[in-house]
């Protein structure tokens, strides 16, 4: 049987985060300041454990499902979504352990996602994450039916979260939105039929917001939702996050556009040049290089922005804002 329980064990002080989410003094340096590779890390490793958890099941030896589940999902990736979800947990207060079972919510439709938009019928992509993409590996058919299953199962987690009040109806109503008709699904949808076609930018933007960007939206959502509820009391609060979340987001994909130009398949982990092959227009052939470049950094000092009301407890998303940052200096430098 499956092991959807969602009550995990408070996460210890030894990485510098107590079992409330509150940092310890490993976590900061000298001068006081947060380190973010150490709640990173640790916020990952946590996620980590909690898909390992939630996905497993007892082989049953007719099938590879959960198999091809736990690969397609425990193989390694950013977590950039689920980090987003923990940041803006930490500013709302959310306890620890119930973000990491959130955060794995995520991740699982994230892979869900990447799972399907790997399939021939759709970019049809032989790698993700250095390794073969999940088709390849366990055949199309099972390919199909991971991501079915993966996206039933985070809707499953979030169900049986243990948190208070409306809080688990309104994350599965988020996150379902996310990956909707209005969400990952229109997004993609539209993406397909943009191929081969000149587009003005305005609409590579608006298939974007949706496609990814609808889903980094609810990640940050997510880890407030949680704690605080969308109100009249919280809407500078959620404006606030919707408005880092819209930038970040859209960063976050003419990244990968640029990376999909310049970077090697080391570095991005899967097979680079695939939009110019399959004639797909994006924000750097659209704009050039330069200039793309120079939007996603415009897109990444607004969501500094954006956030900079909130203060200092608005620390770990501005630090993801600086990760994104240094990835783009590290994997496209300035011509």
């Amino acid at each position: 049987m499956n092991n959807m329980q969602t009550g995990s064990t408070p996460h210890d002080d030894r990485a510098g985060v107590s079992a409330n989410g509150i940092l310890g003094a490993q976590a900061r340096g000298a001068s006081g300041r947060l380190l973010p590779e150490i709640w990173m890390q640790d916020g990952a490793k946590r996620v980590e454990e909690a898909l390992a958890r939630l996905l497993c099941a007892e082989d049953d030896g007719e099938t590879e499902l959960m198999a091809a589940m736990r690969y397609a999902t425990l193989h390694g990736g950013k977590r950039t979504r689920a980090l987003l979800c923990l940041a803006a947990g930490a500013l709302a207060d959310t306890p620890a352990h119930m973000l990491d079972d959130v955060g794995a919510a995520i991740e699982m439709m994230h892979a869900c996602t990447l799972v399907h938009d790997d399939l021939p019928a759709m970019d049809d992509d032989v790698l993700r994450r250095g390794l073969p993409t999940v088709h390849v590996k366990f055949g199309e058919a099972t390919a199909i039916l991971v991501g079915d299953a993966l996206q039933a199962h985070a809707f499953l987690t979030l169900a049986s979260l243990n948190a208070p009040g409306d809080s688990p109806i309104a994350l599965v109503r988020e996150l379902a939105q996310a990956v909707s008709a209005e969400g990952a699904a229109g997004g993609q949808a539209i993406d397909l039929s943009l191929v081969g076609k000149h587009v003005e930018l305005d609409r590579i933007v608006a298939m974007h917001r949706m496609k990814s960007g609808a889903l980094v939206r609810a990640s940050v959502r997510m880890g407030a939702l949680c704690a605080v509820g969308v109100n009249a009391a919280h809407a500078a609060l959620y404006c606030a996050l919707d408005h880092y979340s819209a930038c970040f987001g859209l960063a976050l994909q003419v990244i990968d556009d640029i990376l999909d130009v310049t970077a090697d398949t080391a570095a991005l982990g899967k097979t680079p040049g695939k939009d110019a092959a399959a004639q797909k227009p994006t924000c750097a052939s659209i704009m050039g290089l330069q200039e793309a470049r120079q939007f996603a950094l415009d897109l990444l000092r607004d969501a500094g922005e954006a956030i900079a009301p909130l203060g200092p407890r608005a620390e770990r998303l501005a630090q993801l804002i600086q990760r994104a940052n240094a990835y783009l200096f590290k994997h496209a430098p300035r011509a």
